[in-house]
């Protein structure tokens, strides 16, 4: 294996140092606009005529070599304050259009939609994405990393779909005050994405291969502007918020009552570079985490919604692997008022971005939790083709803190500094990362750093990966997410696609293995020795219509660290040092997205810890009236069978899940979950109103359960509104 990556990787040199943007001929020529144009998706106005138009698809799925059947058609122009985009999305079979509901942020490959991919840098790395799917519903977010998307990144546009016969037509304005760009620059990338579920045929303007999604920034065409694009001029959004709400904690403690107000800016230092400032912010319409079932022994991650941590968010948090990230924004704020925050990020020219953030927390006297400081700045440096390196500090300062007695102790600081290469070849072919970070925390010194690094090389029928992690037993990240620590991991996969003619009903199957091992370097007994290791066998098949069946077999082996309960239900634990032995197997299944009735499940049964077994079995099942009506339900059961004295465990996880999209400026939702393996039952109801653009009133209610007996342990209600508005 590792012969095989220095082969590949010297072969691929030239491509690394001599970078030739894969679609330069495709360019769209942007001119201004001929006429004024409202955005109510009809194709009237004098300026729709004397634009260009982009056509003739390629398509990536089923096949990516020949022209797309389902015609596309997009016209762009612009003026003064806008950029406009105008899509005709030609049907070619009969029949209703597949859309989940008119709720923001759609699941890409669950609706018929079009999406639009701008890189204003043409750096082949950050953008920006907007969309809507064959019913209205918006969709947006920040681009990062070549292909991935934050669609919790919400910002301020308008859009219209209209459906006149033979296709559905998306007409959009996006205010160059929402884009972040450099004047001057005349040149940005773009492409063009199309999904029609129909005939499951996904395609793109600048053609791109079947095993990358149609957002990889690096198979972007050009965009011309005729001059360059117009200075947003002066560019600060004020986003004001007022809240009431009584929230009640029924065991005895009187009804609490709340009325807050704060604010949210959004200034532009340049028209890359932005500044966000927030004072006695409220993040109480933040959709609740989706609960899961936690056999680990380690902690789960969860990922951030607050508005506020989410611009320009990979320049903080991306710094890292899953289980390594020394800043993780959701260790600020939690359970502690945040007074007031700052955050510079953006981009300085083409080659350089920057991120700094800043946030004061106020002081708990309850558990002696001093007056906090949290500071990050990172920099990022672009180098090759779409290849960067990162530098990163991290500072968690307690404020005029002095111990009290009888309460928790806290640290007076804890600090990171970190500098990462990230990798990524021209063609999207080859991708990496190589980190390392050091703590600094008093009274700590030595084995505290982290080194790891990844390769993958990804083909059209091969995907090898290899990646290596050392986390030093004192390495600490107080405002990072670093569940284990004092270990060294490899993780090496290797995966081979078929892909099938064409006029096959299966569109892609095959094999994925890969092997995790662990070895402990805390220093104890079993230092330098094998603490876990499992490999796993997949092979997956995807149908031409979607469908996805998958089945594994796994052989494991757990050397416990530390004493464990099985159950995770505050049981009897097995020993440290006590080895675990078993194998297993599973299969999951995702049935085709185009039916109103969609379901999937998973399941899992073999042995487990102390010689036992373990059967899971997970499902999830849908109903939509589409658009205006979507309706879930998931389970989850797991059967854990232990020899004695250990017990035996059976326990569910169930949440149904209702969505009603009155339009796609009135959304209801409610959620409700019942999770008996920490004995509780939520209720989250959320009413929202976009009664103007990125301008919203909420009501959100809140109650939680104890299951057995039952009764009441906490509820609240929440009336918020807030309003953006552009100076």
């Amino acid at each position: 294996m590792r012969k095989i990556f220095i082969l590949l990787l010297i072969s691929s040199l030239p491509g690394f140092l001599f970078a030739q943007k894969k679609n330069e001929a495709f360019q769209y020529p942007i001119r201004r606009a001929a006429s004024s144009i409202a955005v109510d998706g009809r194709m009237d106005e004098p300026a729709w005529a004397q634009t260009a138009v982009a056509g003739d698809f390629y398509m990536i799925v089923p096949m990516d070599t020949a022209r797309a059947n389902v015609r596309t058609e997009v016209r762009m122009c612009y003026d003064d304050r806008n950029v406009y985009i105008l899509v005709e999305n030609f049907e070619k079979l009969p029949g209703p259009m597949f859309v989940e509901s008119l709720k923001r942020d759609f699941a890409f490959g669950k609706n018929d939609n079009f999406l639009l991919f701008i890189d204003p840098f043409d750096d082949q790395t950050n953008g920006f994405s907007f969309g809507a799917n064959a019913a209205g519903a918006q969709w947006d977010g920040q681009m990062f990393e070549g292909a991935s998307i934050n669609l919790n990144w919400d910002n301020k546009w308008t859009s219209v779909v209209k459906h006149t016969g033979d296709r559905w037509i998306w007409e959009a304005a996006i205010p160059f005050k929402t884009l972040r760009y450099k004047k001057g620059i005349t040149r940005w990338g773009i492409n063009f994405s199309r999904l029609d579920l129909k005939t499951t045929e996904k395609s793109a303007w600048a053609p791109v291969p079947r095993q990358f999604p149609s957002a990889a920034l690096a198979y972007t065409g050009v965009l011309v502007w005729d001059v360059p694009p117009p200075d947003p001029g002066p560019n600060i959004s004020l986003i004001p918020y007022a809240l009431g709400g009584v929230s009640a904690n029924p065991v005895g403690a009187p009804a609490e009552y709340r009325r807050d107000v704060g604010l949210d800016a959004k200034i532009a230092v340049t028209s890359s570079l932005n500044l966000d400032l927030t004072v006695n912010p409220d993040f109480s319409q933040v959709e609740v985490d989706r609960q899961v079932t936690n056999l680990d022994r380690f902690e789960l991650f969860f990922p951030e919604r607050r508005q506020f941590f989410l611009e320009n968010a990979d320049l903080f948090t991306n710094v890292g692997f899953a289980t390594i990230r020394p800043f993780f924004s959701r260790r600020i704020g939690l359970g502690v008022p945040i007074r007031a925050g700052a955050r510079l990020s953006g981009k300085l020219n083409k080659d350089w971005r920057i991120g700094v953030l800043d946030v004061q927390t106020g002081a708990v006297e309850s558990t002696g939790l001093p007056a906090q400081n949290f500071a990050v700045v990172s920099l990022q440096r672009r180098v090759f083709a779409r290849s960067n390196i990162a530098a990163i500090f991290i500072n968690k300062q307690s404020l005029d803190y002095t111990p009290e007695a009888g309460k928790p102790s806290y640290t007076a600081y804890n600090r990171n500094l970190g500098l990462e290469y990230n990798l990524a070849s021209p063609n999207n072919v080859w991708r990496g990362k190589f980190l390392a970070l050091k703590s600094f925390s008093p009274a700590v010194r030595g084995d505290d750093y982290v080194q790891a690094a990844n390769l993958t090389y990804g083909g059209r029928h091969w995907t090898l990966q290899w990646q290596h992690e050392y986390v030093g037993k004192n390495y600490t990240a107080e405002v990072g997410y670093v569940p284990r620590r004092g270990f060294w991991k490899i993780n090496p996969q290797v995966s081979y696609l078929f892909l099938p003619a064409p006029s096959s009903r299966v569109l892609s199957h095959g094999p994925q293995l890969f092997t995790t091992v662990f070895w402990d370097k805390t220093g104890g007994p079993s230092h330098g020795r094998v603490s876990d290791q499992e490999s796993i066998l997949l092979y997956t098949v995807r149908s031409r219509s979607q469908n996805i069946f998958a089945a594994w077999v796994a052989t494991s082996h757990v050397r416990l660290l530390a004493p464990f309960d099985p159950t995770n239900l505050g049981r009897d634990t097995l020993a440290t040092g006590s080895k675990h032995y078993w194998n297993a197997w599973g299969t999951d299944f995702i049935s085709k997205p185009q039916s109103l009735f969609t379901y999937s499940f998973s399941s899992r049964y073999g042995g487990y810890y102390a010689g036992g077994t373990r059967l899971g079995l997970n499902a999830e099942v849908g109903y939509r009236f589409q658009p205006y009506v979507s309706l879930g339900l998931a389970a989850a059961y797991n059967d854990i069978r232990l020899p004695e004295p250990l017990d035996n465990a059976r326990f569910w996880l169930i949440g149904p899940r209702a969505e009603v999209t009155f339009t796609n400026k009135l959304f209801w939702t409610t959620f409700v979950q019942y999770n008996e393996q920490i004995k509780n039952i939520n209720l989250n109801t959320r009413l929202q109103w976009r009664y103007a653009p990125a301008s919203d009133l909420f009501v959100v209610y809140t109650d939680n359960y104890l299951p057995a007996p039952f009764s009441v342990k906490n509820r609240a209600l929440v009336l918020k509104l807030t309003y953006w508005w552009n100076i």
